[in-house]
């Protein structure tokens, strides 16, 4: 019989996994597996069609990461998908980076012809530009820079944001306005 995926049966098979029951690892895959991709199906949406960054493999990327690291102190099913948010920021991130890399002078690292064509010049420069302005956001504000990851990255809904979180819906909503706003001038600085 499968087993449901609560937020209780969640928390006890990462809590499970990270004292080192690999079946609780098999047991949890299929459980937060669909969730997942819906989270990167959400990004993927705003890139260009034809970009070879899939869904799936960047679920796949954002879970061999966070498989690899077993130090983290799960809290539950929300604090999860925090976790992944943030793990596929930062993978999307370095994919951005590589991107802008090969365009300016990068040219003598080895890249196949299909990697030198993931996301457009224009794209990348923005992917990157933003994450430097998130995190400036993080170093004043933690929360803002939070809701917006989860929004922008993870692609959550206002109210999956303030579940996560813990802070009412206005809250996010009050965040979410407020952080754009400020994220919106600081990108046009640089």
């Amino acid at each position: 019989m499968p087993m449901i995926a609560t937020s209780q049966n969640l928390t006890a098979l990462l809590l499970e996994w990270r004292s080192g029951d690999e079946e609780a690892l098999e047991k949890l895959t299929p459980l937060v597996y669909d969730e997942l991709r819906r989270i990167a199906h959400r990004y993927m949406r705003r890139e260009r069609n034809g970009h070879t960054l899939q869904t799936t493999a960047l679920v796949n990327e954002a879970y061999s990461r966070l498989v690899a690291e077993k130090r983290i102190d799960w809290e539950g099913r929300n604090h999860f998908f925090a976790v992944m948010s943030q793990v596929m920021r930062h993978i999307l991130t370095d994919h951005a980076r590589r991107r802008r890399y090969t365009k300016h002078g990068g040219e003598f690292k080895q890249v196949s012809l299909g990697e030198t064509d993931l996301m457009s010049h224009e794209r990348a420069a923005e992917l990157v530009a933003l994450d430097e302005a998130l995190s400036e956001l993080a170093s004043f504000d933690q929360r803002k820079s939070q809701v917006v990851e989860l929004r922008y990255f993870g692609g959550l809904s206002l109210q999956e944001t303030a579940d996560i979180l813990g802070i009412s819906l206005m809250t996010v909503r009050r965040d979410w306005r407020a952080a754009k706003a400020w994220l919106y001038r600081a990108l046009l600085k640089q």
